[in-house]
């Protein structure tokens, strides 16, 4: 009889209001459980803990360097400001805690490398939390996509992800101020965009990318809306647009010679336990050329656990194979990680450099 899989032991630092999403994902996964909890002050962190069901048992930390420092916790999960992740992600490494930690990574590739490397060194799990990612659809999608007979050659992608951001957001969100998020659009809602372009190339790097013109910018310099296309060796070529000031829309469209895959809700499904995509196979028109032949099939999904406690899941049983069998951190993780940065950054620098073509150099 297998030996069943530990509990892994979640401590948070910090508590943003993304952090009340991923504790209730830590709650429903069967793998994990939470710990213990820190903010800047016991009041703060206290009131988290009761508002988020929290056990009764659970720790409550006055800084995060307390929950750091808790010997019985396995994994950190980090929503900080971007700003801040170099600093508590590289010291979390460090104390032997395994990282779950929110997106964009990090300001630029030079400080994810140094929160990589801190996890290779210390031998800890690192994921970001772009919950999507592990949703069932999503490997549903995979298997659409890499099916030679339906989908034939990737040709084109497409992938927005826009909302609307009230004045109380515009004028004081973390997110659009220089000092804690200067990625601002580009990496919150860009990063879903980017990921999404990657998710569809099967991971492979575009050789450059080129900023599209008249990014929107608040008085401080901090990107409200962008966009840029991108372009691979063999022809291929994606776009996205990413706005703060703009409907709440979030899409994949994915072209290939045989087959066309669309979604529109990718980053948060419309329902949570359900989700769907829609496959174009050898589309044409019928005889009068007023309809499509055959029409686009909708492929349902469903799922028992919300993707955000299938991401904690993932992530926990990843820690408990470390902890527990002696196995060694999965690479995927921080690869996908760094490759979505290295695109964050090129676009951000043709962005800076008047909407010149960067090379994407890994």
């Amino acid at each position: 009889m297998a030996a069943a899989e530990p509990i892994i032991k979640f401590g948070i630092i910090g508590c943003a209001d993304i952090a009340r999403k991923v504790s209730r994902a830590i709650r429903l996964s069967p793998l994990s459980t939470l710990y213990a909890v820190g903010s800047r002050s016991v009041e703060k962190a206290a009131k988290f803990a009761k508002d988020n069901g929290f056990p009764e048992s659970a720790k409550v930390y006055g800084s995060y360097e307390a929950v750091l420092d808790d010997p019985d916790i396995d994994a950190v999960y980090v929503p900080l400001p971007t700003s801040l992740h170099i600093k508590w992600a590289v010291l979390a490494a460090q104390k032997k805690k395994h990282l779950l930690l929110e997106k964009p990574v990090a300001l630029n590739v030079k400080e994810l490398d140094v929160i990589l490397e801190a996890c290779r060194s210390n031998g800890v799990q690192f994921m970001d939390a772009t919950m999507w990612m592990h949703h069932p659809r999503t490997a549903k999608m995979k298997e659409f996509l890499n099916d030679p007979e339906n989908f034939g050659q990737l040709k084109s992608i497409y992938s927005l992800f826009t909302f609307a951001a009230d004045d109380i957001f515009l004028e004081g969100d973390i997110r659009v101020k220089p000092d804690l998020d200067a990625l601002g659009a580009l990496g919150d809602v860009g990063w879903y965009c980017i990921r999404a372009i990657l998710f569809t190339a099967d991971f492979e790097l575009p050789k450059f990318v080129i900023a599209s013109r008249n990014p929107v910018l608040n008085k401080v310099g901090v990107i409200l809306s962008c966009g840029a296309s991108l372009y691979w060796e063999d022809g291929k070529v994606a776009t996205f647009f990413c706005s703060f000031l703009a409907n709440l829309t979030m899409e994949i469209t994915a072209v290939g010679t045989k087959g066309t895959l669309r979604l529109a809700d990718f980053v948060i499904p419309f329902e949570e336990g359900k989700a769907s995509f829609s496959g174009g196979v050898k589309s044409w028109f019928d005889d009068l050329v007023t309809g499509w032949v055959p029409k686009p099939s909708e492929h349902i999904v469903t799922t028992d656990l919300p993707q955000e406690a299938q991401m904690v899941k993932e992530f926990s049983r990843l820690v408990g194979s470390i902890k527990s069998g002696g196995s060694e951190p999965e690479m995927k993780w921080p690869t996908i990680s760094r490759k979505t940065q290295l695109v964050i950054d090129a676009v951000k620098t043709s962005i800076d450099k008047g909407f010149e073509s960067v090379e994407v150099i890994s």
